[in-house]
């Protein structure tokens, strides 16, 4: 779906002639007060049930999902630049509802996949985009990404991301980070031709802490293409934009090429619990997809206690959340799944089993990750749990929600206890063969093993 004009210079403009608003005003009064009015409104208040980890109330999901609305309406999205919010009227929402498309591609040849909206319980299998933008060493980088790349359930790349271009420290916003965006593209050339994956979609770009990043790798010769490729969107919490994003949304425009919009909302920040959370995500993705023209993504909830999403109640509001967008819009929208537990343990693998299958049952159209360890070491990402991470994720499409929340119930036990202290595990040249691209025996064993457990749980990997 090529970016409208008309759109993009209505945002821009608006970016500049908008309402004022502080940004401490913004986190402090306008974000928190709109949301628990809206949670009154619908009566929605303390209805998280973490009992029930994955939902089957499809009409609370629907009031959700019109307090979401509500939401985004009332608030809008605040840019940060320029202090003023850009505001979009309920039909303008529903507008860039419907301009998204249902159904779209990325990759090339034999490499190209479909993205396409899912329903409830939906048997289309979703699509897994692999890894997030994890840190990795540049001796390592081609390694993680063939390695990730030749695991046939990965469908596109995103990460990883580089913390040094040629030796030097890549700074945020300067040349290096320029010059690190082409750089990325490079390597994941060299990754996929000796992988034999030429041609699978990307996201870019995974090594963009700012603009720079995307404006250094994408749409140039030997970047990113823009007929193939999606541009990621990132936009600060709780529903801002920023000159950073908007000179990516801008550049995808003057490129031809397609967005991707992405945010978060935290359980236990401005916008309070796990249903405040969730009503964050739904107005934040509407706006989304409304100011960015987005073809793909969503806003998703963390829980700030642990730093990741696959805990009680972050999986009731993150089920809540893609079954109201699943329910009431025709979205290809993306989750990211935030694991805490690092690779070689049992934990990484069942916080996958739990976030993928509820993903997949609650409609999301695809999912990026994993976030091996939460995404705090350099070199913490292997292929092995990317791998089980897809094969759950396509297992389950077709599962009802009420066997998902079965299993769910039967796995969370295993770790919910070490959400907040999750075991590190161990780095990439630490549990593989770097030059075979093969887990050490220790972790193969814990893949067999567990794989073995989600089974009789119910998962069906066999």
């Amino acid at each position: 779906m090529a970016l409208n004009r008309e759109r993009l210079m209505q945002v821009l403009d608006r970016a500049h002639s908008g309402p004022i608003c502080e940004p401490f005003k913004w986190d402090t009064e306008v974000i928190p007060q709109t949301i628990a009015a809206a949670l009154k409104k619908y009566d929605l208040v303390k209805t998280c049930d973490p009992d029930n980890p994955v939902n089957q109330d499809d009409d609370l999901a629907d009031r959700f999902f019109q307090a979401g609305f509500d939401v985004a309406v009332e608030v809008g999205m605040l840019c940060l630049d320029t202090q003023r919010v850009i505001k979009f009227s309920r039909e303008e929402i529903q507008h860039g509802l419907d301009a998204a498309p249902a159904e779209f591609t990325l990759g090339e040849g034999k490499q190209k996949v479909t993205f396409r909206h899912r329903g409830l319980e939906d048997p289309f299998p979703p699509v897994w985009v692999a890894p997030l933008s994890i840190a990795v060493t540049e001796d390592l980088f081609i390694p993680v990404v063939e390695g990730i790349v030749r695991e046939s359930v990965v469908d596109c790349l995103e990460g990883p991301s580089l913390q040094t271009i040629w030796g030097s420290k890549l700074r945020a916003g300067s040349p290096y980070e320029l010059l690190a965006g082409k750089l990325q593209a490079d390597l994941n050339y060299e990754a996929i031709r000796r992988a034999g994956r030429e041609g699978i979609g990307m996201y870019a770009v995974g090594t963009a802490p700012t603009h720079y990043g995307v404006l250094g790798g994408y749409g140039i010769p030997g970047g990113y293409k823009p007929e193939r490729d999606i541009v990621l969107l990132l936009t600060p919490v709780e529903m801002k934009t920023s000159y950073e994003v908007l000179h990516k949304l801008c550049q995808t425009y003057n490129c031809g090429g397609i967005t991707y919009g992405g945010s978060w909302s935290m359980i236990g920040g401005y916008a309070g619990g796990p249903e405040g959370a969730a009503v964050s995500c739904i107005a934040c993705t509407l706006l989304l997809y409304t100011a960015y023209q987005a073809s793909n993504g969503a806003s998703f909830p963390y829980d700030m206690k642990y730093m990741g999403n696959c805990g009680r109640k972050a999986q009731w509001a993150l089920g809540v959340v893609f079954q109201a967008l699943s329910r009431n819009t025709h979205i290809c929208a993306n989750s990211v799944l935030n694991q805490t537990a690092g690779p070689a343990t049992k934990m990484l693998l069942y916080e996958s089993a739990v976030g993928m299958m509820n993903l997949a049952v609650s409609g999301a159209t695809s999912c990026t990750g994993p976030r091996t360890a939460g995404g705090k070491f350099t070199n913490f990402i292997t292929p092995l749990e990317t791998r089980f991470a897809g094969e759950v994720f396509k297992a389950c499409a077709g599962m009802s929600r009420a066997k998902a929340n079965d299993i769910a119930n039967r796995l969370l036990p295993l770790y919910e206890a070490d959400l907040g202290k999750a075991p590190k595990g161990k780095s990439f040249p630490e549990c593989y063969d770097v030059e075979r691209l093969k887990p050490t025996e220790e972790w193969q064993r814990i893949y067999d093993e567990v794989k073995d457990e989600v089974i009789k749980a119910g998962i069906p990997l066999n």
